[in-house]
């Protein structure tokens, strides 16, 4: 089981203490999922009782790992200047303590797409592995995700989930179901008694998990009878200034809603002011919902109903889930469930009279 406890810690008097191998120690302490939670936990107790820490110098040499994890934020069209949609940023924390939990440091970067950024990280060994953030159109960057997987690149991303199988063409995913969250929306508004139902987000191929949402929406309505109005899907990109023009110009046709699901809270935001710029009341006259629970959709006026995505368990999946690839070579990818907050710009509305 070991050898006795000497007077300096080793992850040697730790295996002798809690009765097991010094390699289920350093699995443990790793963060290894082979070893179970109980084990797991009772090793770490011992290790802060004899205030161990494991020398990762040491450890990087004999694993040929850097233990650090590189997480590579891309260019987008953002609100601001940064060019980082915000709900990445929100799940920045979450990344950063799961990385601090599992003993792993963090080097966080901004990329554009076109740029050979894999050299910079897995290939120099500067880091085990990459967590890929924000990509825009899917269509220009699915390309570089093959060239990854083909490479043997250990890399996870947030995006749409079309499969549970290890690993396919364009790498490991995990993403908000966003199918089943377009449906839940759908049925929040026609629960309310809206039956024309704008859908504001580019619903395509270019951008899946907005396409997931808007099916999600159709869905509901067909299956309680309301005919899909192809006039009320517009094509909008993750923008607020898009969303009200998007908004402005569906008014100024004529076209008649009396509600709006927005596939961003960015694109619902910015529809909200166009609709208080014609002189629509919310939620009287149009019930407006978005889609992430960005922080600013409660300060909106008023507060916008959206559909939340788990930020925190978001940013610890996707840790988890590339320290499990590096670990063992095998990771799946994952659905997380989206949950609605109703807020004043749907709640206690009902069909216009």
């Amino acid at each position: 089981m070991g050898r006795k406890p000497t007077n300096r810690p080793t992850s040697f008097d730790i295996a002798y203490r809690a009765g097991v191998s010094q390699p289920t120690v350093s699995r443990a302490l790793r963060g290894s999922k082979s070893v179970s939670a109980a084990t797991r936990a009772r090793i770490e107790a011992i290790a802060r009782e004899l205030n161990y820490s494991v020398d990762k110098n040491a450890s990087s040499l004999r694993s040929q790992r850097s233990n650090t994890i590189a997480l590579l934020f891309f260019e987008e069209q953002s609100p601001d200047d940064s060019k980082i949609n915000p709900f990445f940023l929100a799940m920045l924390g979450a990344i950063t303590r799961e990385c601090a939990n599992r003993g792993l440091d963090l080097l966080i970067s901004f990329q554009k797409l076109e740029d050979d950024w894999h050299v910079r990280y897995q290939d120099s060994h500067r880091a085990d592995g990459l967590i890929l953030l924000g990509y825009g159109d899917y269509k220009l960057y699915e390309s570089r995700l093959r060239q990854l997987v083909r490479q043997g690149t250990h890399f996870v991303r947030w995006g749409s989930v079309d499969q549970g199988s290890p690993r396919d063409e364009t790498g490991v995913t995990i993403g908000s179901d966003n199918l089943g969250a377009g449906r839940l929306a759908g049925e929040h508004l026609l629960g309310l008694g809206r039956r024309r139902i704008v859908f504001l987000g580019q619903a395509d191929e270019h951008y899946p998990e907005f396409a997931k949402r808007y099916r999600g929406l159709c869905e509901a309505m067909i299956a309680n009878g309301i005919a899909v109005d192809p006039r009320l899907q517009r094509d909008v990109v993750n923008l607020e200034e898009m969303g009200r023009e998007a908004m402005r110009a569906l008014i100024e046709e004529g076209v008649p809603f009396d509600a709006v699901f927005a596939a961003s809270d960015l694109i619902g935001i910015g529809a909200m002011r166009a609709l208080a710029e014609a002189g629509l009341s919310i939620p009287g006259d149009v019930a407006v919902m978005g889609f992430d629970d960005l922080p600013a959709a409660s300060m909106t006026n008023p507060p916008l109903t959206t559909m939340m995505q788990d930020i925190k368990r978001a940013g610890a999946v996707l840790v988890e889930t590339l320290a499990s690839q590096i670990e063992s070579g095998e990771a799946v990818s994952r659905t997380l469930p989206a949950h609605l907050v109703v807020r004043r710009s749907t709640a206690g509305s009902g069909a216009p009279t």
